[in-house]
């Protein structure tokens, strides 16, 4: 892992991400128009499978060589299809707003698996506050659907998408994934996705590719390309460059630009309880990852001096 402090460019690049992140709930709504959602899901992991196999062969990068993982790479791509499975199901029965702010609880669901999971990393004072900040932008967030309708269902799933999120991170910090690459740790999710995803909506049933119209294909080639293979290998090229900790702390920017943009773009009503839940849930978040200060030793000058 880097330990580069954080410059003006990777500043400016966490911020695009998080603004990518935002939109990605817009798109997959447009997409719905004329994509059943575990289709739609999958049609993305295929593109981005593909997209990422290019990038390997061009990086000389290994794309088939058993090393070891292989169980927990199928452990953690059915995990990371869940969570996408769920997401797309759950932005058919709530809103993109209310559907950005269930999924990004998954920092709290990380935090808390390391605890039990991995070896020396205990939840801090700040992380119990953020986490208890959290579970109350829930609460209030569950207790207001702005006129929305009856967003039970979805609320349920994108939150329950949340923990398949968390818990793929889990498994990845957990096992010996996390010595890999970081292209070959993304290629296990797609690629499992690829297959399951698609699958699973034969299995199903759904309509599938119902119309294809100019919305529909932009927003499959945002989410292929700038979200699920753009912007997933620009976060790894950071976390591998840069103080994990601080490019963490600005996960609370990703919920504030989903919320915004579903008022800008969707004409999505946001109730000042709303707000509040928002804020309860980025301030969790901005708790939970916030940097560990490291008290450094006092040094005694005067027997430095005199030795």
């Amino acid at each position: 892992m880097g330990n580069k402090v954080l410059d003006r460019f990777a500043v400016i690049l966490l911020l695009g991400l998080c603004v990518i992140w935002g939109l990605q709930q817009v798109a997959i709504k447009f997409a719905l128009e004329g994509i059943s959602p575990m289709m739609q899901a999958g049609l993305r992991s295929i593109g981005a499978t593909i997209l990422l196999c290019l990038w390997m062969r061009w990086r000389g990068i290994k794309i088939f060589e058993r090393d070891g993982t292989e169980w927990w790479g199928l452990l953690a791509s059915l995990l990371f299809s869940g969570e996408f499975l769920l997401l797309y199901w759950a932005l058919e029965y709530t809103t993109t707003s209310r559907g950005v702010v269930f999924l990004y609880t998954s920092p709290f669901i990380v935090a808390l698996g390391v605890h039990f999971f991995v070896p020396g990393e205990r939840l801090r004072l700040f992380q119990v506050i953020g986490l208890c900040c959290a579970f109350g932008g829930i609460v209030v967030a569950f207790g207001d659907n702005g006129g929305a309708g009856d967003t039970l269902l979805g609320d349920m799933m994108a939150l329950l998408a949340a923990v398949f999120w968390g818990a793929t991170t889990v498994v990845i910090k957990a096992s010996p994934q996390r010595m890999l690459r970081a292209e070959r740790v993304l290629l296990y999710q797609l690629a499992g996705s690829a297959v399951a995803l698609p699958l699973l909506s034969l299995a199903f049933g759904e309509a599938g590719v119902t119309s294809v119209t100019v919305p529909v294909i932009a927003s499959m080639l945002f989410q292929i390309v700038m979200v699920a293979f753009v912007s997933y290998l620009a976060w790894f090229w950071l976390i591998h460059r840069y103080q994990a900790s601080k490019i963490s702390s600005f996960g609370f920017f990703s919920p504030l630009f989903g919320v915004f943009f579903g008022f800008l773009i969707m004409n999505e009503a946001i109730t000042p309880v709303f707000i509040v839940a928002l804020v309860l849930v980025a301030v969790g978040i901005y708790l939970v990852n916030k940097p560990q200060v490291v008290k450094q030793p006092v040094v005694d000058k005067s027997s430095l001096r005199e030795s």
